[in-house]
């Protein structure tokens, strides 16, 4: 037997190949992938992919169950924060949503920074709050200034607004 690093490694390399099978769209692949890595050593990146596989299956309380699983393991992990807001969104949980995209903006160790604004922008806008979603909005293209299609919902959202 490995040592820690060792597994870690070998978990992390298994999880980067979920995410390979996932982006080719082996679902299958990818889900049996991310089962082993937690097999091999539990990371929070495969808690987090491993529900990421889930909630395209579905299956939302299990997805949001490996995101904790995954924060109890690292606290400033923002996929999981952000994930659990999504998989709320996508059940129509909108105010349950809110509190885990403020927690994904605050956490230290998270690319892409940018979506737990957009998520919320999309929430405000949904509710007609429409100067906070720009607010959120804006403060995703001051991450991602290049992004066009953000671009374009700042100047309509700022139309809409004057």
């Amino acid at each position: 037997m490995g040592n820690s690093f060792d597994k870690h490694q070998q978990a992390m390399a298994l999880v980067n190949g979920g995410l390979i099978a996932q982006e080719e769209g082996e679902l299958d692949k990818a889900l049996e992938l991310y089962r082993q890595s937690l097999e091999v050593y539990p990371t929070p990146e495969g808690h987090t992919y491993l529900g990421w596989a889930l909630s395209y299956q579905g299956n939302f309380d299990e997805a949001i169950a490996h995101c904790r699983e995954a924060l109890e393991l690292d606290p400033e992990f923002g996929n999981p924060y952000n994930d659990i807001g999504v998989y709320l969104m996508q059940q129509k949980q909108f105010d349950a949503a809110i509190p885990w995209f403020e927690l994904a903006k605050r956490a230290r160790r998270y690319e892409p920074r940018h979506y737990p604004y957009i998520n919320l922008g999309h929430i405000y806008a949904a509710r007609g709050e429409l100067k906070r979603a720009l607010e959120e909005f804006k403060a995703a293209l001051e991450i991602v200034p290049d992004d066009e299609r953000l671009k374009a919902i700042v100047a309509a959202l700022e139309t809409k607004l004057n």
